[in-house]
Protein backbone atom coordinates (compact mmCIF):
# COMPACT_ATOMS: atom_id res chain seq x y z
CA UNK A 1 0.00 0.00 0.00
CA UNK A 2 1.32 3.28 -1.13
CA UNK A 3 2.40 5.34 2.07
CA UNK A 4 0.46 8.70 2.37
CA UNK A 5 2.56 10.49 4.76
CA UNK A 6 6.18 11.42 5.05
CA UNK A 7 8.17 13.96 7.46
CA UNK A 8 7.16 16.91 5.52
CA UNK A 9 3.09 16.37 5.28
CA UNK A 10 3.47 15.16 8.90
CA UNK A 11 4.75 18.44 9.81
CA UNK A 12 2.73 20.19 7.94
CA UNK A 13 -0.41 19.22 10.01
CA UNK A 14 1.47 19.21 13.29
CA UNK A 15 2.39 23.17 12.79
CA UNK A 16 -1.12 23.80 10.91
CA UNK A 17 -2.45 25.62 14.07
CA UNK A 18 0.05 28.31 13.40
CA UNK A 19 -2.58 29.32 10.75
CA UNK A 20 -5.14 28.29 12.48
CA UNK A 21 -4.62 30.71 15.56
CA UNK A 22 -3.37 33.69 13.30
CA UNK A 23 -7.06 33.83 11.26
CA UNK A 24 -8.35 33.56 15.13
CA UNK A 25 -6.54 36.74 15.93
CA UNK A 26 -7.36 38.25 12.93
CA UNK A 27 -11.10 37.83 13.65
CA UNK A 28 -10.98 38.31 17.44
CA UNK A 29 -8.78 41.65 16.70
CA UNK A 30 -11.91 42.25 13.80
CA UNK A 31 -8.84 43.43 11.39
CA UNK A 32 -10.96 42.76 8.73
CA UNK A 33 -13.61 44.69 9.81
CA UNK A 34 -11.48 47.42 10.79
CA UNK A 35 -9.85 47.87 7.16
CA UNK A 36 -13.63 47.65 5.80
CA UNK A 37 -12.80 48.69 2.13
CA UNK A 38 -10.58 51.16 2.97
CA UNK A 39 -6.37 50.68 2.25
CA UNK A 40 -4.49 51.23 5.71
CA UNK A 41 -0.91 50.82 6.77
CA UNK A 42 0.07 48.99 9.93
CA UNK A 43 0.03 52.44 11.57
CA UNK A 44 -3.43 52.86 11.25
CA UNK A 45 -5.10 49.87 11.85
CA UNK A 46 -3.19 49.67 15.11
CA UNK A 47 -4.26 52.60 16.19
CA UNK A 48 -8.25 51.74 15.98
CA UNK A 49 -7.75 48.12 16.84
CA UNK A 50 -5.92 49.24 20.27
CA UNK A 51 -2.66 47.15 19.55
CA UNK A 52 1.12 47.54 19.18
CA UNK A 53 2.26 48.78 15.94
CA UNK A 54 4.76 46.10 15.05
CA UNK A 55 2.68 43.22 16.45
CA UNK A 56 -0.10 44.24 14.42
CA UNK A 57 2.41 44.56 11.16
CA UNK A 58 3.74 40.85 11.69
CA UNK A 59 0.14 39.83 12.02
CA UNK A 60 -1.20 41.79 8.41
CA UNK A 61 1.74 40.65 6.71
CA UNK A 62 1.02 36.99 7.75
CA UNK A 63 -2.20 37.42 6.77
CA UNK A 64 -1.33 38.57 3.42
CA UNK A 65 1.00 35.24 3.18
CA UNK A 66 -2.11 33.63 4.21
CA UNK A 67 -4.21 35.52 0.74
CA UNK A 68 -6.58 36.62 3.48
CA UNK A 69 -5.42 40.69 3.17
CA UNK A 70 -3.34 41.99 -0.16
CA UNK A 71 -0.41 44.73 0.17
CA UNK A 72 -0.26 47.54 -1.81
CA UNK A 73 3.10 49.81 -1.07
CA UNK A 74 2.51 50.36 2.80
CA UNK A 75 -1.07 49.76 2.81
CA UNK A 76 -3.36 46.40 3.77
CA UNK A 77 -6.71 45.43 1.80
CA UNK A 78 -9.38 43.27 2.14
CA UNK A 79 -9.59 40.40 -0.41
CA UNK A 80 -13.27 40.02 -2.34
CA UNK A 81 -12.92 36.44 0.11
CA UNK A 82 -12.40 37.98 3.25
CA UNK A 83 -14.75 41.59 2.27
CA UNK A 84 -16.98 38.61 2.03
CA UNK A 85 -17.38 36.74 4.84
CA UNK A 86 -14.61 38.32 7.63
CA UNK A 87 -16.31 41.43 7.72
CA UNK A 88 -19.08 42.00 10.27
CA UNK A 89 -21.36 44.79 8.65
CA UNK A 90 -21.58 41.38 5.45
CA UNK A 91 -24.10 39.38 5.57
CA UNK A 92 -22.41 36.40 4.55
CA UNK A 93 -20.14 37.26 7.75
CA UNK A 94 -18.75 33.33 9.18
CA UNK A 95 -16.81 34.91 12.02
CA UNK A 96 -18.82 33.97 14.92
CA UNK A 97 -18.15 30.28 14.09
CA UNK A 98 -14.50 31.23 14.06
CA UNK A 99 -14.50 32.45 17.14
CA UNK A 100 -16.98 29.48 18.53
CA UNK A 101 -13.87 27.80 16.99
CA UNK A 102 -11.41 29.61 19.07
CA UNK A 103 -13.06 28.99 22.54
CA UNK A 104 -12.27 25.31 21.67
CA UNK A 105 -9.04 25.67 21.24
CA UNK A 106 -7.84 25.07 24.74
CA UNK A 107 -9.70 22.41 25.24
CA UNK A 108 -7.93 20.47 21.94
CA UNK A 109 -4.87 21.17 23.58
CA UNK A 110 -5.82 19.06 25.98
CA UNK A 111 -6.89 16.02 24.43
CA UNK A 112 -3.86 13.84 25.24
CA UNK A 113 -5.79 13.87 28.43
CA UNK A 114 -9.42 13.78 27.73
CA UNK A 115 -8.75 10.72 25.74
CA UNK A 116 -6.71 8.82 28.46
CA UNK A 117 -9.11 9.83 31.30
CA UNK A 118 -12.25 9.09 28.56
CA UNK A 119 -13.81 12.42 30.71
CA UNK A 120 -14.80 15.82 29.08
CA UNK A 121 -12.15 18.53 30.00
CA UNK A 122 -13.97 21.46 29.31
CA UNK A 123 -17.84 22.37 29.82
CA UNK A 124 -20.82 22.45 27.80
CA UNK A 125 -20.46 25.35 24.99
CA UNK A 126 -24.01 25.25 24.27
CA UNK A 127 -24.80 26.35 27.97
CA UNK A 128 -22.18 28.59 28.62
CA UNK A 129 -22.75 31.27 31.21
CA UNK A 130 -20.39 33.57 29.27
CA UNK A 131 -21.76 35.59 26.94
CA UNK A 132 -19.26 36.14 24.43
CA UNK A 133 -19.09 32.50 23.90
CA UNK A 134 -22.89 32.01 24.50
CA UNK A 135 -23.20 34.27 21.03
CA UNK A 136 -20.65 32.51 19.20
CA UNK A 137 -21.65 29.44 19.54
CA UNK A 138 -25.48 30.39 18.98
CA UNK A 139 -24.45 32.78 16.27
CA UNK A 140 -22.01 30.58 14.96
CA UNK A 141 -24.51 27.97 14.35
CA UNK A 142 -26.55 30.73 12.59
CA UNK A 143 -23.44 31.01 10.14
CA UNK A 144 -23.37 27.33 9.87
CA UNK A 145 -26.96 27.26 8.95
CA UNK A 146 -27.03 30.11 6.55
CA UNK A 147 -24.32 29.14 4.81
CA UNK A 148 -25.42 24.87 3.85
CA UNK A 149 -29.18 25.93 4.66
CA UNK A 150 -30.36 26.80 1.59
CA UNK A 151 -29.32 23.91 -0.42
CA UNK A 152 -30.51 21.69 1.82
CA UNK A 153 -34.06 22.93 2.18
CA UNK A 154 -34.70 22.20 -1.54
CA UNK A 155 -33.59 18.79 -1.21
CA UNK A 156 -35.64 17.92 1.99
CA UNK A 157 -39.81 17.75 0.47
CA UNK A 158 -42.03 18.96 2.81
CA UNK A 159 -44.70 19.26 0.47
CA UNK A 160 -48.20 19.00 2.11
CA UNK A 161 -46.75 19.68 5.68
CA UNK A 162 -48.06 22.48 7.97
CA UNK A 163 -46.43 22.60 11.36
CA UNK A 164 -42.74 22.20 12.15
CA UNK A 165 -41.12 21.86 15.41
CA UNK A 166 -37.05 23.00 14.79
CA UNK A 167 -36.24 21.10 17.97
CA UNK A 168 -33.23 22.66 19.56
CA UNK A 169 -33.02 25.07 17.13
CA UNK A 170 -30.60 27.74 18.48
CA UNK A 171 -31.22 31.15 16.80
CA UNK A 172 -34.06 29.49 14.16
CA UNK A 173 -31.89 29.54 11.21
CA UNK A 174 -33.24 26.00 9.87
CA UNK A 175 -36.74 27.45 10.85
CA UNK A 176 -36.69 30.49 8.50
CA UNK A 177 -35.19 28.73 5.85
CA UNK A 178 -37.47 25.97 5.47
CA UNK A 179 -40.58 28.66 5.60
CA UNK A 180 -38.91 30.45 3.11
CA UNK A 181 -38.72 27.40 1.24
CA UNK A 182 -42.50 26.11 1.74
CA UNK A 183 -44.84 29.44 1.95
CA UNK A 184 -48.04 27.22 3.85
CA UNK A 185 -45.31 26.71 6.51
CA UNK A 186 -45.40 27.16 10.26
CA UNK A 187 -42.69 26.59 12.81
CA UNK A 188 -42.15 26.63 16.33
CA UNK A 189 -38.02 26.85 17.54
CA UNK A 190 -37.63 24.93 20.95
CA UNK A 191 -34.33 25.74 22.90
CA UNK A 192 -33.23 26.83 26.26
CA UNK A 193 -34.54 30.51 27.31
CA UNK A 194 -31.31 32.26 27.17
CA UNK A 195 -31.64 31.68 23.43
CA UNK A 196 -35.08 33.28 23.09
CA UNK A 197 -33.43 36.80 21.93
CA UNK A 198 -30.89 35.47 19.63
CA UNK A 199 -33.79 33.74 18.29
CA UNK A 200 -36.07 36.22 17.98
CA UNK A 201 -33.95 38.98 16.67
CA UNK A 202 -32.79 36.11 13.47
CA UNK A 203 -36.93 35.63 12.76
CA UNK A 204 -37.75 39.42 13.41
CA UNK A 205 -35.15 40.30 10.51
CA UNK A 206 -36.04 37.68 8.14
CA UNK A 207 -39.40 38.81 8.36
CA UNK A 208 -41.00 35.74 9.69
CA UNK A 209 -42.51 36.51 13.41
CA UNK A 210 -46.24 36.03 12.11
CA UNK A 211 -44.44 32.84 11.11
CA UNK A 212 -42.76 31.57 13.81
CA UNK A 213 -42.47 31.40 17.33
CA UNK A 214 -39.89 30.78 19.78
CA UNK A 215 -40.63 28.39 23.01
CA UNK A 216 -38.62 28.10 25.71
CA UNK A 217 -37.66 24.27 26.68
CA UNK A 218 -35.05 21.67 27.65
CA UNK A 219 -35.84 18.96 25.43
CA UNK A 220 -33.03 16.75 27.53
CA UNK A 221 -35.05 17.28 30.86
CA UNK A 222 -38.30 17.97 30.42
CA UNK A 223 -41.39 16.26 27.64
CA UNK A 224 -42.73 18.06 24.58
CA UNK A 225 -46.05 19.19 24.30
CA UNK A 226 -47.88 20.39 21.17
CA UNK A 227 -48.37 18.62 17.63
CA UNK A 228 -46.33 18.11 14.40
CA UNK A 229 -46.55 17.11 10.92
CA UNK A 230 -42.58 17.23 11.06
CA UNK A 231 -39.72 17.45 13.28
CA UNK A 232 -36.69 18.42 12.75
CA UNK A 233 -33.71 17.66 14.13
CA UNK A 234 -30.75 19.56 13.75
CA UNK A 235 -27.41 18.33 15.04
CA UNK A 236 -28.33 18.19 18.38
CA UNK A 237 -28.03 14.29 19.19
CA UNK A 238 -24.32 14.48 18.56
CA UNK A 239 -23.73 16.29 21.84
CA UNK A 240 -26.38 13.60 24.32
CA UNK A 241 -25.18 9.48 24.97
CA UNK A 242 -27.10 7.32 23.41
CA UNK A 243 -29.44 6.40 26.00
CA UNK A 244 -30.54 10.13 26.05
CA UNK A 245 -30.75 10.24 22.48
CA UNK A 246 -33.29 7.42 22.21
CA UNK A 247 -35.06 8.94 25.06
CA UNK A 248 -35.33 12.67 22.47
CA UNK A 249 -36.29 10.40 19.32
CA UNK A 250 -39.38 9.04 21.56
CA UNK A 251 -40.10 12.32 22.52
CA UNK A 252 -40.35 13.54 19.11
CA UNK A 253 -42.14 10.24 18.32
CA UNK A 254 -44.77 11.64 21.13
CA UNK A 255 -45.36 15.18 19.57
CA UNK A 256 -46.13 13.94 15.78
CA UNK A 257 -49.05 13.49 14.02
CA UNK A 258 -49.69 10.47 12.62
CA UNK A 259 -47.62 10.11 8.91
CA UNK A 260 -45.75 12.79 10.89
CA UNK A 261 -42.06 13.22 9.73
CA UNK A 262 -38.81 13.22 11.78
CA UNK A 263 -36.07 14.69 10.12
CA UNK A 264 -32.22 14.46 11.56
CA UNK A 265 -29.43 15.93 10.66
CA UNK A 266 -25.75 14.93 12.01
CA UNK A 267 -22.50 14.33 11.24
CA UNK A 268 -22.62 10.84 10.25
CA UNK A 269 -19.89 8.51 10.57
CA UNK A 270 -19.25 5.31 8.12
CA UNK A 271 -20.84 2.25 9.82
CA UNK A 272 -17.30 1.14 10.71
CA UNK A 273 -16.63 4.56 12.55
CA UNK A 274 -13.50 5.31 10.45
CA UNK A 275 -14.57 8.13 8.62
CA UNK A 276 -15.63 10.78 6.65
CA UNK A 277 -12.73 12.73 8.07
CA UNK A 278 -15.01 15.53 9.72
CA UNK A 279 -17.57 13.05 12.39
CA UNK A 280 -14.81 11.61 13.26
CA UNK A 281 -13.00 14.66 14.09
CA UNK A 282 -16.30 16.04 15.87
CA UNK A 283 -16.29 12.89 17.58
CA UNK A 284 -13.42 13.72 19.50
CA UNK A 285 -14.77 17.42 20.02
CA UNK A 286 -18.10 15.87 21.86
CA UNK A 287 -15.31 13.97 23.74
CA UNK A 288 -13.41 16.66 24.86
CA UNK A 289 -16.39 18.46 25.99
CA UNK A 290 -19.77 16.47 26.79
CA UNK A 291 -20.65 13.10 28.89
CA UNK A 292 -20.99 10.73 26.52
CA UNK A 293 -22.08 12.74 22.94
CA UNK A 294 -19.98 11.26 19.97
CA UNK A 295 -20.70 11.20 16.46
CA UNK A 296 -23.42 8.44 15.36
CA UNK A 297 -23.00 6.11 12.49
CA UNK A 298 -26.34 4.94 10.45
CA UNK A 299 -26.18 1.69 12.00
CA UNK A 300 -26.47 3.36 15.00
CA UNK A 301 -29.54 5.71 14.48
CA UNK A 302 -31.60 3.48 12.53
CA UNK A 303 -32.45 0.86 15.60
CA UNK A 304 -32.95 4.11 17.76
CA UNK A 305 -35.71 5.33 15.64
CA UNK A 306 -37.16 1.83 15.03
CA UNK A 307 -37.09 1.24 18.69
CA UNK A 308 -39.39 4.94 18.82
CA UNK A 309 -41.92 3.48 16.55
CA UNK A 310 -40.70 5.16 13.29
CA UNK A 311 -41.08 3.40 10.24
CA UNK A 312 -39.89 4.24 6.49
CA UNK A 313 -36.77 4.91 8.14
CA UNK A 314 -34.13 6.52 4.93
CA UNK A 315 -30.77 7.86 4.17
CA UNK A 316 -31.66 11.11 2.19
CA UNK A 317 -29.02 11.37 -0.82
CA UNK A 318 -28.26 14.89 1.06
CA UNK A 319 -24.50 15.36 1.89
CA UNK A 320 -23.31 19.15 3.36
CA UNK A 321 -19.90 21.14 3.58
CA UNK A 322 -18.98 19.47 6.51
CA UNK A 323 -20.02 16.13 5.37
CA UNK A 324 -23.41 16.28 7.32
CA UNK A 325 -26.08 13.60 6.44
CA UNK A 326 -30.35 13.26 6.63
CA UNK A 327 -32.03 10.34 7.92
CA UNK A 328 -36.10 10.81 7.38
CA UNK A 329 -38.57 8.50 9.35
CA UNK A 330 -42.09 8.57 9.29
CA UNK A 331 -44.23 8.09 12.56
CA UNK A 332 -47.28 5.07 11.39
CA UNK A 333 -50.36 4.67 13.58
Amino acid sequence: MEEIHNPGTLLKISGYFWKTCTLHAGVKLDIFSIIGDERLNAEEVARRAGTDCDGTKRLLNALVAMKLLEHESTRYKNTRASARFLVKSSEQYIGYMIMHHHNLVESWNRLDRCVASGKPVRSSVSSSCDPAEREAFLMGMYNNASVAGPDLVRQVDLGGRSKLLDLGGGPGTYAVLFCRQNPDLLAWVLDLPTTRRFAENVISKAGMSDRIRFLDGNYVKEELTGSYDVVWMSHILHAESPDVCRRIIKKAHGVLEPNGMLLIHEFILDDDGTGPLFPALFSLNMLLGTNGGRSYTQRELFPMLEDAGFSEITRLPYTGPAESGIISAVKRM
